[in-house]
């Protein structure tokens, strides 16, 4: 059965049951996502993810590459998410305090959301980011991640409130 839980939920069918909402008949439209993170960590392993001495080698290009692979793999983590041929993806850093923040761009032409896998590629990206600096610091601490601002579809433009 393929009718829509009584309650409007998307994601169930009408006798409870997940299921994977039907796009097939909305119309593509350009769609972007932006999300972020940031994972705290101890003076040592910042400077030396900055000075590029961390153990593991580029620890920011690895994490880049793991945060695009990732979020082309979305569909198949995420279990009610559509796989997706995603036309752009960017994984970007910017070094704080204490801590390094993520930043994931996806984007495309469809008929859903990139919300998800601009989600998965900062978390991904961070994920990365405490492996390859793990035996400096593995009492790293990732958090924030969220999303920042979402455009097109059909509920239009979405930005995270300030703050």
């Amino acid at each position: 059965m393929n009718e829509q839980h009584p309650a409007g939920l998307t994601h169930l069918d009408s006798e409870g049951a997940a299921r994977m909402v039907d796009v097939g008949g909305k119309p593509a439209t350009a769609r972007r996502a932006v999300a972020s993170g940031i994972i705290t960590m101890s003076p040592e392993a910042l400077a030396a993810i900055r000075a590029g001495d961390a153990p593991k080698g580029d620890v920011l290009g690895t994490a880049r590459l793991a945060g695009i692979m990732a979020a082309k793999r979305t569909g198949d983590v995420i279990p009610l998410c559509h796989p997706l041929g995603l036309e752009a993806v960017s994984v970007d850093f910017a070094f704080e305090d204490t801590a390094i923040r993520v930043t994931a761009t996806a984007s495309l032409t469809g008929k859903t959301g990139v919300e998800m896998e601009a989600m998965v590629a900062a978390s991904v990206a961070l994920l990365t980011i405490y492996d390859m600096a793990k035996a400096i610091d593995k009492g790293m601490v990732i958090a924030e991640v969220r999303l920042i601002a979402k455009s097109g579809g059909k509920s239009g433009d979405w930005k995270a409130p300030a703050g």
